[in-house]
C-alpha cells in the first residue's frame, strides 16, 4: 500500500510539473496590429487589419501542426481572411508549411531569388511564391502598410527585412543576431556582402526588431545590436586574416584564435571555431 501511494504521489507530481511547462507555442500582441507567433524556437510576425491578415513564415518544417496551429492562433484574434503570406527567405526551417495558408486564400510573396530557388528545388512542403519582389515592395491592407526591403546577400541571397512604418517595428530572420556568434560556418552565407547588408539594415527607419528566433530574454533588438554584430564580423575577419598570414588556417587558427571581447556571447565556445573555419576559406585559400 505504501509503495502504491508513493507511486501515485510521484505520478501526480510529474503531471503537475508537466502542466506547469510552457506550451510549445505562444502568441503575443506587439502593437495595435502586429502579433508575434512562436512555435518552439522559431518565430513569425503577423499583421491583423479589418480587411485581412498578412502572415509571415509558416515555420512548419517537419512539423505540419505548427502551420495549422499558427492559423488557429490567428483565428482566435480575427475571422478576417488571410490575404498574404510573406516568406522571409527560402530556407525550409522557416517557410515550409505554406500549403494551409495557400488553401485559406493567401497570396504568397517572397524575394524574386527565393521564388527562383523554390521553383528549382520543387519541394512540395515549400509552396512556390505567387509573386517575387525586388529591392522594395509595400503591401497595403486595411489601412496598414508593411514594407519589404531587400538589403543584399547575407544569410541567403533572398532575405527580406519587413518593417511596419507606423510602429517602427522590424522583422528579420537569421541574418541579424543579438549577442551571439554565428551559426556553425555560416551555411549559405555571403561575405563580405553580409557586413554591407547590416549597414543597410541599420540605415532603415525602425526602432525595435524581432527575429525569426527569440533574442536573449525575449527582448527586442536595436540598431546598436546590428552594429555590434557587424563589429564582431569585422573583428573575426581581421583575426583570421592575421592567422592565415602566419600559415595557421585552418586547424591551428580554429584552436588558437580567440575573441575575448565576445566570450560572453551565446554559442561562443561551440560556434567560434566553425566561424573561423569559414573565414579561413577566404584568407587561407581565396574562396568563401
Amino acid at each position: 500500500m505504501k509503495k502504491l501511494l508513493a507511486v501515485m504521489i510521484f505520478l501526480f507530481a510529474a503531471f503537475d510539473a508537466a502542466a506547469q511547462q510552457p506550451p510549445p507555442f505562444e502568441t503575443r500582441k506587439l502593437t495595435d496590429n502586429a502579433y508575434l507567433f512562436r512555435y518552439g524556437f522559431h518565430q513569425a510576425l503577423f499583421v491583423v487589419t479589418p480587411e485581412g491578415v498578412i502572415a509571415t513564415d509558416p515555420i512548419a518544417f517537419l512539423r505540419p501542426v505548427a502551420a495549422t496551429t499558427y492559423i488557429d492562433e490567428i483565428r482566435k484574434i480575427t475571422q478576417a481572411p488571410i490575404k498574404y503570406l510573406v516568406y522571409s527567405h527560402h530556407h525550409y526551417d522557416h517557410i515550409a508549411g505554406g500549403k494551409p495558408f495557400k488553401e485559406a486564400g493567401a497570396r504568397i510573396v517572397a524575394h524574386k531569388n527565393a521564388k527562383a530557388r523554390l521553383e528549382a528545388l520543387n519541394n512540395p512542403d515549400a509552396v512556390v511564391p505567387d509573386e517575387g519582389v525586388g529591392d522594395f515592395h509595400a503591401i497595403e491592407l486595411g489601412g496598414v502598410r508593411l514594407e519589404l526591403h531587400y538589403t543584399g546577400r547575407n544569410h541567403s541571397d533572398n532575405s527580406l527585412v519587413m518593417i511596419l512604418p507606423k510602429d517602427k517595428l522590424a522583422f528579420t530572420v537569421d541574418f541579424v543576431s543579438v549577442e551571439a556568434v554565428g551559426f556553425r560556418d555560416f551555411p549559405d552565407g555571403f561575405f563580405p556582402d553580409w557586413m554591407d547588408s547590416l549597414d543597410r539594415v541599420a540605415a532603415l527607419d525602425w526602432e525595435r526588431m524581432i527575429g525569426g528566433h527569440p533574442f536573449p530574454g525575449g527582448r527586442y533588438a536595436t540598431k546598436d545590436d546590428v552594429r555590434a554584430q557587424k563589429q564582431f564580423l569585422l573583428d573575426l575577419n581581421e583575426a583570421v586574416r592575421v592567422a592565415a598570414s602566419q600559415g595557421k588556417c585552418w586547424d591551428t587558427a580554429m584552436t588558437e584564435v580567440k575573441l575575448p571581447k565576445y566570450e560572453k556571447w551565446a554559442n561562443y565556445e561551440r560556434g567560434l571555431p566553425q566561424n573561423i573555419e569559414k573565414f579561413c576559406n577566404y584568407w587561407g585559400r581565396g574562396y568563401w
